[in-house]
This record gives structure tokens, sequence and C-alpha cells, in this order.
């Protein structure tokens, strides 16, 4: 869900900088020294699950696992995210570093969002839907973030905004499976990894 150099208005761009900045200093506000590992294996995953793609417009397509970023380390997901996505930049010209704000934000705020909203549940037991929630509305919300982004920025954008949308479906249904199956597998083997979401 990248979103291409060249492609958004000034304005986006700045906002989306601004609101990267803000998220990635109340990550590492919170980072704990001891989840410091964690940050790096889940921004590694995030790196190498969203290697293969499918372009889409000025956009593209591909499984980002934010939702399983967020589910884990909640505001620490937005320096995850933006070293992932920073690399992928420099290393594969995957998006840009002009847009890197916006890409950022795109993904990372539905993640922490997300993992605020759909806590409760995992709290009540209900740990399988609750995940599955986080998986799919964190691609959700990114794909819209990502198309208003789009739409913002000019009128001609509004049709690749939607297709954006409708393209990430299934891949919102495939997230929201993934997070289910790697909560409950985390939950059985290594549950000191989830300290702080269900207790």
């Amino acid at each position: 869900m990248h979103i291409s150099e060249g492609v958004l208005a000034a304005p986006v761009l700045l906002s989306g900088a601004g609101l990267t900045l803000a998220g990635t200093a109340m990550g590492l506000k919170r980072i704990d020294y001891d989840r410091i590992m964690s940050v790096a294996i889940l921004s590694a995953a995030f790196f190498v699950a969203s290697l293969v793609h499918v372009p889409v417009g000025p956009s593209s397509a591909h499984l980002i696992l934010n939702g399983l970023i967020g589910l884990i380390l909640g505001w620490a997901a937005f320096p995850s995210i933006l070293v992932a996505l920073l690399l992928q930049a420099v290393l594969f010209q995957f998006g840009g570093l002009t847009v890197l704000g916006v890409n950022t934000f795109t993904m990372a705020a539905p993640a922490v969002l997300c993992h605020y909203m759909f806590r409760p549940l995992l709290r009540k037991g209900k740990a399988s839907m609750g995940a599955f929630l986080v998986g799919f509305c964190s691609v959700l919300l990114s794909a819209l973030l990502a198309g208003g982004a789009l739409a913002l920025s000019g009128d001609a954008f509004i049709p690749a905004a939607t297709g954006l949308v409708v393209t990430h479906i299934p891949i919102m249904i495939v997230e929201g499976f993934i997070a289910s199956f790697a909560y409950s597998f985390l939950a059985k083997v290594k549950p000191e990894v989830l300290q702080g979401i269900t207790a």
C-alpha cells in the first residue's frame, strides 16, 4: 500500500510527516527496553511481508501485517513501521522518502487505534474474534487513509483511491486470519510477548 513519489499534494505530505513525527515520538517514549527485540522482529516481519506486492495504480497491494504489529506493540508500531518503510524506500525504492510520513501514518495509526479498540475483546476471552478484527480493520483503515490521501491530492486520483480500497478487501480477510492465528500461537508458546494486552 505504498503511495509513490510525486503523487500527493504538498499539504498532504506535510500533514502526514507531522502526524508520523508525533506518533513516532509517542512510540519511542513508550517502548520498554525489554521489548526492543519484539519491535525489531515485527519491523523485520513487516519489511519482508510487503516485499511481495502487486501494483495498483499509483499504489500497491501486499500483505501488511500492521494489525499484528499494532496488536502486540501498541504505540511502538509507529517506530517499527517507520524503520521498515525507510529501509524499503532506500533499498528497493518502494514508496519513497517524500511520502514516508504519509505511508507510515496510513499504516501505523490504524494499527494503534485497533490495538486500543479491540483490546477489551481480548481481555474478555474472545481472543480469536478480537485478533481477527484488529487484523481486518487495520488494513481497512489503512486503505481508507491511503485512498483519502490520494483523493485529497486531486479529483483525478478518486478512481485510484476507490480501486485501492476494493483491491484490499481480500487482504483484509487474510490479515484478520493471520493476526488471529499469530495471537493464538503466541498465547500458547510465548505469552510474555503479549504482556500488557490482556492484563
